[in-house]
């Protein structure tokens, strides 16, 4: 059985100067570089989600425009938001801090519609995620990114309902808000998720001593 690691929307406009900036995005991208640099090859499989909102039109009534009958004035930032990670423009792409290099499959979500979970999303040949572990026997699935509140949540509660055992390094997250942060990571334990620090974070390690 298989390991995947699944970096979740480390993108330019999750990042600081982006259109929905999260504090300490561009370091992250950093650590997980890092974290990859000691770690890649002990996982069967990379994968990188990403935000890959249509340019025209609300996107189902993610984004909050003025021009849409079905949007608010404003965003609420709870489920409206600012036009962010708009196909092929540099805000969609992924922080120049992560190197790519260790990616093998590379999901976009939200293509005309709210998303979340990178479970959401599929591959540039059309396939499901789930397909995708599936297909690669995938059982066990760590995860990072952005945000902690928000896609981190989504794709980990998703993993743990397709019946991956998932774990979250929380030292690998960052979230908008550090109440629902934390929130959405006991959110994960209680529906049987796991979570905890890797190596990075000043030699704490995930339970049982190992990274992996």
């Amino acid at each position: 059985m298989a390991r995947a690691l699944l970096i979740t929307d480390v993108q330019n406009d999750f990042t600081e100067g982006g259109a929905l900036a999260v504090d300490g995005g561009a370091a992250l991208a950093e650590r997980i570089t890092a974290f990859l640099r000691r770690h890649a090859d002990e996982y069967d499989l990379v994968v990188a989600s990403r935000d890959w909102h249509d340019a025209t039109g609300d996107n189902g009534g993610h984004f909050a425009v003025t021009d849409s009958a079905d949007s608010a004035d404003g965003p609420d930032f709870r489920t409206t938001w600012p036009p962010h990670c708009v196909a092929d423009t540099p805000g969609a792409e992924y922080h120049p801090a992560l190197d790519l290099s260790f990616v093998d499959v590379h999901v976009r979500k939200g293509q005309g519609e709210p998303a979340y979970s990178a479970f959401e999303g599929t591959t540039e040949a059309g396939a499901d995620l789930v397909d995708v572990f599936f297909d690669r026997e995938v059982h066990a699935v760590d995860i990072v990114g952005i945000a902690t509140d928000h896609c981190v949540r989504a794709s980990a509660l998703d993993g743990v309902h397709a019946g991956l055992d998932v774990f979250v390094y929380e030292d690998l997250v960052v979230g908008i808000d550090p109440a629902s942060s934390d929130a959405a990571l006991e959110e994960v334990r209680d529906e049987g998720g796991h979570t905890g620090h890797s190596d990075m974070d000043e030699g704490r390690q995930r339970p049982g001593g190992a990274v992996l």
